[in-house]
């Protein structure tokens, strides 16, 4: 009896052998991925080689010099010596099935955490775990599985200048093609009989022919090939008709033309994929511009204290940020670049990279790397790599920290895509039925036109150039938001939150006073040396008004969210924070107090004169006339009467919020299905920020780069939030409106199309025009209500 070999892995089976499905695995592990390929309509990972599951031949030993962890150093972008993470750039992606295969490496090895595919820049962000899989491994097997990673050494800025420029070849083909075949047709369309002409017109229509094979071949073959998987799947896509209409063309021509009986219609397929590759290279190019204005221009607003070379401190944006400086990270702030830890207690949280929350300890001398949030006091830092704004945005977009939404704009976009090309091939069969029994000739042109006319690509593509704009504007006013979608969910809010300290008063400008048991100089230079590891909005004032140097050692560190901070130094144990933090009655005023605790006395308090932002009142009106407005604060009541002058009578006003109580007032207001936005300082309303439909941090000269928040808002920005809300809106009106544009545009033409009044090259024409025009409309729309809003 011969022996069978597994149907996934290859490997020779015993006499354990598993039978599923008509194969034979040779373990319940090959059989399961197998179901899990076959469940999700990817079988067709089995068409790659004859066992998919095994790493081929060819690929055994390329890679062993991933090996050299010099080597891999350079490739991964996060190595905590556990986890690591890398992001490769898969030029082999293409589709729907691709992305599934992809996100689902977890599946095909248990080494592989997280695995998340850009699908417009073809890059795959695969997070895995050093002990149970190497780097070698992990190109080892999505290399076997089709996808072989293009692996570069060069910095981040060669990177940026390489680009992929098979679509420009492909363009310069078809128009070369087309060109000649325009030329070539010139006796035909002007219906010549010159005698030497007509001796030529078999040897003009053969060269005709030779001109259309490389285009069809190898200018429209992404047209075909995707069209082609997405049958394969079951997936009607809008390529089908696009490469139905491709295909109709060069078989008719075909057949004109060695049967003798006519011209074909070279030109117009010729035409039709030139024009169908213009538009996709203006979109592309669009695309790559609003990318770069968001990822490279367009910088978060938030700030990092860097620490000069005569000790002083000073806050510099995260994107000055130069190798070598020395940068002083609080606690609770996320490091924004790889660097050597060089002096503090490091106690790393990189879920923000990895996903994962279990900290890791670094000592003086390890490297730290860019998103890890330190968790125990302040640390300090040299740089060793600059600020790379592409990776901030790419790891504040991680989808671990993604919101649950309801139906958006784009889930609605792609059923009706996919609707659409249903409807499409039914109305080009019934009336390719219709005109065949009328005139043979017009049906194929009638059916070309058709199937090229009518597209839903102007569909899909306003609702991103739409928000894309939108967002890299917003950028530049310093609203920089998580993603496009945060726009969508911004303008259907009904209610918004605001706190208090730190998002409606300003740090810059208020007075601070003491009162209470005279404080000595040690005693307040030890008091600094504790605030200096906060980055509580009032830790930074206190610190910043005590003009004296800090004492040398801080240990046993803890801050107690929305409450204080305590720690022991040079010995001493201090404790700062509200009175019952430190165990001190409270007086109930128009004050804001930070109670001071040194060893077992209760020496006084500081006093901070809240000074409200500019604009506050204006801002609150303009809200006010359109959502319901509250405010929570962790504060007492002492300033409630002033609020209250402020705000509309039935605003809600909430004094001595924990984070928790903030967070559950978030959850009873959406159980009554409100729609809810937050805007705090994104240090001790965390929670509430992340539960909140859009949470949005204030800055002023802090870090609050977090992925608790939907969007980072400039203080200085702060009078604009009414502004960038009813942007938000008003852009989903434009989409809708691009929308109408749309479906009048496609029943405009099916109607011509259908009633043989449009030829195919016309029909080539129209569809990127009309693409074109939604992505003007909408691009040039935003532009100018922005401008109009803004200036």
């Amino acid at each position: 009896m011969s022996k069978k070999n597994c149907f996934h892995c290859g490997t020779e089976c015993n006499k354990h052998k598993i039978e599923f499905d008509n194969k034979t695995f040779c373990c319940n592990g090959c059989k399961t991925v197998f179901e899990i390929l076959n469940q999700n309509e990817l079988a067709c990972y089995y068409d790659l080689e004859k066992t998919p599951g095994t790493i081929p031949s060819e690929i055994k030993g390329k890679y062993n010099y991933l090996d050299n962890e010099n080597i891999a150093s350079k490739i991964v972008e996060f190595n905590d010596g556990q986890t690591s993470v890398v992001n490769f750039f898969i030029p082999s992606i293409h589709c729907s099935s691709c992305i599934w295969v992809l996100e689902n490496l977890n599946k095909l090895n248990d080494g592989i955490k997280v695995s998340m595919v850009n699908f417009p820049k073809k890059e795959a962000r695969i997070t895995f775990k050093n002990a149970q899989i190497s780097l070698r491994k992990v190109v080892e097997i999505i290399t076997s599985i089709g996808y072989e990673p293009y692996i570069s050494l060069e910095d981040d800025d060669r990177k940026l200048t390489k680009i992929n420029r098979t679509l420009i070849y492909q363009v310069a083909v078809a128009g070369f093609a087309f060109g000649n075949i325009m030329l070539l047709s010139f006796p035909e369309y002007f219906e010549m009989d010159e005698y030497w002409l007509n001796r030529f017109k078999p040897f003009f229509r053969g060269l005709m022919f030779v001109f259309s094979i490389p285009v069809v071949i190898y200018s429209a073959r992404d047209y075909l090939i995707s069209a082609y998987k997405g049958l394969r799947h079951k997936i009607l896509n809008i390529d089908v008709p696009i490469s139905l209409g491709i295909l109709v063309l060069f078989v008719r021509s075909c057949y004109e033309i060695f049967s003798q009986t006519g011209q074909g219609y070279f030109d117009s397929l010729t035409g039709l994929i030139f024009f169908l590759l213009l538009g996709k290279v203006f979109q592309q190019k669009t695309y790559s511009f609003l990318s770069f204005e968001r990822d490279y221009k367009s910088y978060f607003p938030i700030a990092i204290t860097k620490i000069n070379k005569n000790k002083t401190e000073e806050n510099i944006a995260v994107h000055d940020i130069k190798k070598g400086d020395r940068l002083l990270i609080r606690n609770e702030e996320i490091i924004p670049v790889d660097g050597i830890l060089l002096n503090g207690n490091a106690l790393l949280d990189y879920s923000f990279v990895t996903g994962e929350s279990m900290p890791v300890i670094k000592k003086s001398g390890d490297k730290v790397f860019a998103g890890g949030k330190q968790t125990n006091g302040a640390i300090e830092m040299e740089v060793v790599q600059t600020v790379a704004q592409s990776y901030l945005t790419q790891l504040w977009s991680n989808d671990v920290f993604q919101k649950n939404e309801t139906k958006n704009i784009k889930s609605i976009t792609d059923s009706i895509s996919k609707y659409f090309t249903m409807i499409i091939l039914s109305i080009a069969l019934i009336a390719g039925i219709y005109w065949f029994t009328i005139d043979k000739g017009i049906a194929f042109q009638v059916v070309s036109a058709i199937l090229i006319v009518a597209c839903p690509c102007a569909l899909a593509l306003s609702a991103p150039f739409a928000l894309g704009n939108m967002i890299r504007i917003f950028g530049k006013e310093k609203f920089y938001l998580k993603n496009t979608n945060v726009i969508e969910v911004i303008s259907k809010i009904e209610m918004i939150v605001f706190d208090k300290t730190g998002t409606i008063t300003t740090n810059k400008s208020a007075q601070i006073n003491y009162e209470g048991t005279v404080l000595q100089n040690n005693e307040l230079s030890q008091i600094k040396t504790l605030l200096r590891a906060s980055n509580h909005p009032l830790s930074r004032m206190l610190y910043d008004s005590i003009d004296l140097d800090e004492s040398k050692e801080l240990s046993e560190f803890e801050e107690v969210l929305g409450k204080g901070i305590s720690g022991v130094v040079d010995v001493v144990k201090i404790s700062l924070g509200s009175g019952s933090f430190i165990g001190s009655k409270e007086e109930l005023n128009n004050q804001t107090k930070i109670y001071v605790r040194i060893n077992d006395s209760n020496k006084g308090k500081f006093i901070f004169q809240n000074t409200y932002r500019k604009g506050l009142e204006k801002v609150f009106k303009q809200l006010a006339a359109e959502f319901d407005v509250s405010i929570l604060s962790g504060d007492n009541e002492g300033e409630k009467l002033y609020l209250k002058e402020l705000l509309p009578l039935h605003s809600k006003l909430l004094f001595n919020q924990k984070p928790e109580d903030k967070l559950d007032y978030i959850k009873g207001l959406q159980e009554k299905e409100k729609n809810i936005m937050m805007i705090g300082d994104g240090l001790n309303d965390a929670g509430a920020l992340a539960q909140s439909n859009v949470g949005i941090a204030i800055s002023e000269n802090i870090n609050v780069f977090s992925p608790a928040c939907d969007g980072i808002l400039d203080s200085k920005f702060f009078n604009k939030l009414p502004v960038f809300i009813t942007l938000s809106r008003k852009t989903m009106t434009i989409i809708k409106i691009s929308f109408i544009i749309s479906f009048l545009y496609n029943i405009i033409g099916l109607l011509f199309a259908v009633s043989g009044n449009l030829s195919p090259i016309i029909a080539a024409i129209l569809m990127p025009i009309s693409s074109i025009s939604v992505v003007l409309f909408v691009t040039l729309s935003t532009n100018l209500i922005a401008k109009k809003l803004l200036h």
